[in-house]
């Protein structure tokens, strides 16, 4: 697979591109899980391999708005919030929800990206972003993700490596 338009996103360098027509259309440092790079179900790993957006998840929504469940909780991120919620794992403003393309490598069974709920998504902050600190997802800074969001659509294609 090799398309024109795409998502790279670099576990050693911890960082997304944009690929548009060909070309280099925008850089994003990003977190990647603490864990490292892998597929199963419960490993708390990143996947790798070829994916694509599966849904797009809170246009309109406010800055630092609070998902649970992908949808918006009414909440939005303050400190005094997180300082409440000691133990949340904080899902921020948008999600790009990814579903795995290469059956038995991230899609289907116990490696299904999808079914993992493996999304691109901003978090606070305060977040360690540029360093593998996530429980699997992709994290990204709240004003990355809006201007990203904009730019890409559902079914976009998404390619994760080591």
């Amino acid at each position: 697979m090799n398309p024109a338009s795409y998502l790279d996103i670099s576990i050693s360098t911890q960082q997304l591109a944009q690929y548009v027509d060909g070309g280099l259309a925008r850089q994003y440092l990003i977190s990647t899980a603490k864990n490292g790079a892998g597929e199963l179900k419960g490993s708390e790993c990143t996947p790798t391999g070829w994916h694509k957006i599966r849904a797009k998840i809170g246009g309109g929504q406010p800055e630092n708005t609070v998902f649970v469940g992908r949808r918006p909780t009414g909440e939005i991120y303050t400190p005094e919030l997180e300082s409440q919620f000691p133990q949340r794992d904080w899902i921020l403003t948008r999600i790009l929800w990814l579903n795995g393309l290469e059956p038995g490598k991230n899609r289907y069974g116990c490696v299904d990206s999808g079914w993992r709920y493996i999304y691109i998504h901003g978090c606070p902050d305060c977040c360690a972003i540029g360093v593998p600190a996530s429980h699997g997802c992709i994290r990204m800074r709240n004003a990355d993700l809006l201007e990203l969001f904009e730019q890409v659509d559902a079914g976009m294609a998404v390619y994760i490596h080591e």
